[in-house]
């Protein structure tokens, strides 16, 4: 039996005056559909298909996802219960989707090609919106599936935020970037400082600082693979290692440190079990001395691009 789920947001292109409330604007009015099909047969590994008419398709073992972007505005919603009792188990599946964009419009290096990305708008909003429904029942997820959406859900705002601004050389050029709220989850517009610290934050994962990107040149590079439940810790490492690694960030030897100032706006979150050079050393190729000279290396905030 096949059970299909159809989602459509609708997103209007509006403008408010005398008022200070958010609200997400497109250039005209677009339809999305997110279609959520059990299948029968395995497949031993994901598929993402597309067709001339935008239709993005992961399928792999018992289900199917489909995401469509058109410009009618017919709105229709027909939801079924099945889509948010098996999020858990779609987790990695879905996460394909932005996992095919990264690869496609993110180098090795984590420069970040957002002319593509604007040309691929449609798909990054169709996994926007799948991201939406899956906030509806984040409560069933695991605590590694859910720092997955939630880096996920920022990097792929961050792209989102650049690309209606874009062509641009700093995020900076966008005004209060971090505090827009263009994005409504439930019945909450989420902002991109509201996911890093009133969420990711609090879950007591400091590796989060390397895996979520805000657009520049300091910033950690971005990786060109969605985060997973399943890879998480690895992906973790790796990017944590990544970041120490890079001479651009970072300079390490024993007595001398110069680190980027990450470590500073967020020490807190480095100490919690132990001390930053503690830190440092669980991931850094170098054995750094307890009482290493520091010091803090300047931050570009140019686009990284």
């Amino acid at each position: 039996m096949k059970i299909v789920l159809i989602f459509i947001l609708t997103f209007f292109a509006t403008s408010c005056c005398g008022t200070k409330k958010a609200i997400e604007t497109q250039p005209e009015p677009t339809k999305e559909i997110a279609v959520v099909t059990e299948v029968p047969d395995a497949v031993e590994a994901p598929k993402i298909i597309k067709n001339k008419d935008s239709l993005v398709t992961i399928s792999k073992g018992e289900f199917q996802i489909a995401v469509k972007t058109d410009s009618t505005e017919t709105i229709e919603i027909e939801e079924d219960s099945t889509f948010h009792q098996n999020v858990s188990k779609r987790e990695g599946y879905i996460h394909q989707l932005f996992g095919e964009l990264l690869q496609k419009h993110v180098t090795q290096n984590g420069n970040v090609d957002y002319k593509g990305f604007k040309s691929s708008q449609k798909d990054l909003l169709g996994y926007i919106s799948v991201l939406k429904k899956m906030y509806l029942k984040l409560d069933s997820l695991s605590k590694n599936e859910k720092l997955a959406y939630w880096i996920n859900t920022y990097n792929a705002l961050t792209i989102d935020l650049i690309i209606r601004n874009y062509p641009l050389k700093s995020i900076k050029e966008i005004k209060d970037p971090w505090d827009q709220r263009l994005w409504k989850f439930g019945d909450k517009w989420q902002n991109l400082n509201d996911i890093e610290h009133k969420i990711l934050r609090k879950m007591n994962e400091p590796r989060i600082h390397f895996a979520i990107v805000c657009a520049s040149e300091s910033c950690p590079k971005l990786l060109n693979e969605a985060f997973t439940s399943e890879n998480l810790e690895e992906q973790l490492s790796r990017v944590t290692k990544g970041f120490l690694s890079d001479t651009s960030k970072n300079e390490l030897s024993k007595n001398n440190i110069k680190l980027s100032k990450i470590f500073k706006w967020f020490k807190k979150d480095f100490e919690k079990n132990g001390s930053l050079i503690d830190f440092l050393n669980g991931y850094s190729e170098v054995v750094i001395s307890n009482k290493a000279k520091k010091s803090f290396k300047d931050y570009n905030w140019d686009l990284n691009n």
